[in-house]
């Protein structure tokens, strides 16, 4: 079925787009990362979150659920930028005209999809209700981060010190045993060489 007279869309373009945007704007880093790639990652840890959940502590998480709000998290970013953390929250009128600005820069991405798609892309795109999986997508966003952080002083940037103590404070407030499991077993070989972790020794 052709669809000539069907309006275009600009939703995927704006999507693309996600690899253009830098994170971690205000900070020397040694390897750059782009939304895109933090958003995949996220996904996965949000994916590997929920499937710990409910093999080792009885959880009913759909993991494909967790992977997909975790894919577009950020995907505001794409017409608001990343505003560094620092800036973002300096203080409480700032932090709130953030919220309104990325609800906006949500609702706008949602406008651009045909009419007939929005239903389906509103709970990926908009404000999520603060259920388990809004918990689950943040603890794994948090811990991107954290790994990110890792990886910098790993590579001996210091510049990333500071922000390792607070993002591990933040995983501190909101421990379970799904994101324990994970610092455990999947968080150490982020400190080690590529030679490292392709040997059977380590």
């Amino acid at each position: 079925m052709k669809h000539e007279h069907v309006k275009r869309s600009h939703f995927f373009a704006h999507m693309a787009r996600m690899k253009l945007i830098q994170r971690w704007p205000l900070m020397r880093s040694i390897e750059q990362e782009n939304v895109a790639e933090h958003s995949l990652q996220v996904a996965m840890v949000a994916h590997a979150l929920a499937v710990i959940k409910n093999t080792f502590y009885h959880g009913t998480l759909d993991p494909a659920k967790a992977a997909m709000q975790a894919l577009f998290h950020d995907a505001s970013e794409v017409l608001t930028g990343d505003l560094p953390t620092p800036v973002k929250y300096f203080n409480e009128d700032i932090s709130r005209a953030y919220k309104e600005i990325e609800s906006n820069a949500e609702q706008s991405l949602l406008n651009m999809l045909p009419a007939e798609l929005q239903a389906a892309y509103a709970p990926l795109l908009c404000g999520h209700p603060q259920d388990e999986y809004t918990h689950l997508v943040k603890s794994a966003d948090i811990l991107c981060a954290y790994l990110k952080c890792a990886e910098e002083l790993s590579a001996g940037n210091k510049e990333f010190a500071a922000a390792q103590k607070r993002l591990t404070a933040m995983l501190d407030a909101r421990m379970n045993e799904e994101i324990r499991y994970f610092l455990d077993v999947f968080v150490p070989s982020f400190s080690l060489s590529l030679d490292e972790i392709s040997s059977p020794e380590f």
